[in-house]
């Protein structure tokens, strides 16, 4: 007779797990990337007792088979936060313990600490891959995500471009062979290097050595004698040419050279000298000395002694030399009857620049922009995924461990091998659906009261026998 209260103690402490399972998930309702737990029952080992039949078997009640979780993608949420993310699809997030240890988290709400690490809300550092800024791609082995620096280094000039109209009806301002070079003064005291009256245009290009720092190209155009050839001179400031030997006149001056124009006002014909800052001009053979079918002319801002400082810049008026002859671009520097006007300035190369924002895209790859207009990718966000992932262990935080029973994780980058892609500003909210369990809570009560019934039953069936004895 008491295998019965038995029997409905087993469900009521069934019962009372159950309850515990569904108020943890209402619990975690609004908690990111939570999974719904669910209990599962299973019956007791049932006793065998003799019947007349023979050997029979009573129940001896229920037991919690086990307790799963329901890994179903839940909803998401946009964020305003660049550094929030989402899994759409299978896999967790990697994080590393400060004492080390790899977890996992759907759990994305993550953000930069001050010591530049990546970290979940725990402060656990997120893993991924380094990103060659040279190649663009992934090396090394999965590691903290940190940002050492939070400046984009500076890159030297290696082009200038000027893409210029010289007005066909001007007159010549200068006088003789090389007139513009002759004109220029780089060391007068007064700052007037060239006199206004002594060209007819003038335009600058700023341009950036290898520590970052920025100085201003001008190049000065003059007509010659001839209907269409133009001299120009390329110079710098002179306070701040720094090329060994260079002094007097010749600081400031960096190259000189003639323009020539076809009928049609199209680039005919180029022709360019280096100064060496010391008086003495180097001519440029066309078949030996372009690069990329470019003159080149060579400041020095940072003045090493050894020559090592110095730049080696193209000058691109829109034309090249392809072996034979000079050939004009799609947009290139003309002679028409207009005034002279820049049409098109360019140089490559930068100065350093601050961090000023990061953005996560669909691949995982974190990219910064920086103020100096470079955007670079830094790292990719590694992700796991586990044979069983029913067997990690949950130990808070919204982390998981790995066990026996989940198996090895299998990493990899977002969106590959049956990983998850990433949802960037968007959090993966809870997928609980509160209207169930509320149901589930019913059905436990109800199946409580029954049970509590039956040992009642029990209670009195016991003390009916009890009285008959008495």
């Amino acid at each position: 007779m008491i295998n019965g209260i038995y029997s409905a103690i087993s469900a009521l402490k069934a019962f009372e797990k159950k309850l515990g399972t569904s108020a943890n998930n209402i619990a975690n309702v609004n908690t990111q990337g939570f999974k719904t737990s669910r209990a599962s029952s299973q019956e007791a080992s049932s006793q065998d007792v003799s019947a007349s039949s023979g050997t029979a078997q009573v129940g001896r009640g229920t037991t919690v088979g086990a307790i799963y979780e329901d890994l179903a993608q839940g909803s998401f949420e946009s964020t305003s936060s660049t550094t929030d993310m989402a899994i759409g699809g299978d896999g967790f997030f990697m994080a590393m313990a400060p004492e080390g240890g790899t977890y996992y988290t759907r759990d994305g709400q993550f953000n930069f600490d001050k010591d530049g690490k990546f970290v979940t809300t725990a402060g656990y550092a997120v893993q991924g891959w380094e990103i060659d800024p040279i190649t663009g791609e992934t090396q090394g082995a999965i590691q903290d995500i940190t940002l050492d620096s939070f400046t984009s280094p500076p890159e030297e000039t290696t082009i200038v471009k000027n893409i210029i109209n010289l007005n066909a009806n001007t007159e010549d301002k200068s006088v003789g062979t090389n007139a513009l070079a002759n004109a220029w003064d780089g060391n007068n005291p007064d700052g007037e290097y060239i006199a206004d009256n002594a060209y007819e245009y003038q335009t600058s290009t700023k341009v950036y050595d290898s520590v970052g720092a920025s100085h201003d190209i001008t190049s000065y155009f003059d007509r010659t004698g001839a209907d269409s050839l133009w001299e120009f001179i390329v110079t710098a400031n002179p306070a701040e040419d720094l090329r060994p030997g260079a002094t007097g006149d010749n600081l400031g001056l960096l190259a000189r050279g003639t323009l020539a124009f076809n009928s049609h006002g199209s680039v005919s014909n180029l022709t360019m000298d280096i100064n060496d800052g010391a008086g003495n001009w180097i001519s440029q053979n066309v078949t030996t000395d372009l690069t990329n079918g470019r003159f080149t002319f060579h400041p020095d801002f940072l003045g090493a002694t050894d020559g090592s400082t110095q730049m080696s810049i193209q000058l691109d008026f829109g034309s090249f030399y392809n072996g034979s002859s000079w050939v004009n671009d799609a947009s290139s520097s003309t002679q028409y009857s207009a005034s002279s006007n820049t049409v098109y300035s360019s140089a490559d190369g930068y100065g350093a620049g601050d961090l000023e924002a990061v953005a996560v895209s669909t691949d995982g790859v974190i990219t910064g922009s920086y103020s100096n207009g470079q955007v670079l990718d830094l790292y990719q966000v590694a992700i796991a995924k586990f044979n069983n992932p029913q067997g990690l262990k949950k130990i808070g935080n919204n982390l998981y461990a790995q066990t026996n029973e989940s198996g090895d994780a299998i990493t990899g980058r977002p969106g590959t091998n049956g990983l998850g892609s990433i949802a960037p500003n968007a959090l993966e909210q809870s997928n609980v659906d509160i209207g169930r369990e509320f149901v589930n809570i019913i059905l436990i009560k109800r199946g409580f009261q029954a049970n509590l019934k039956v040992i009642s039953a029990e209670d009195e069936m016991i003390g009916d026998l009890l009285n008959i004895i008495s």
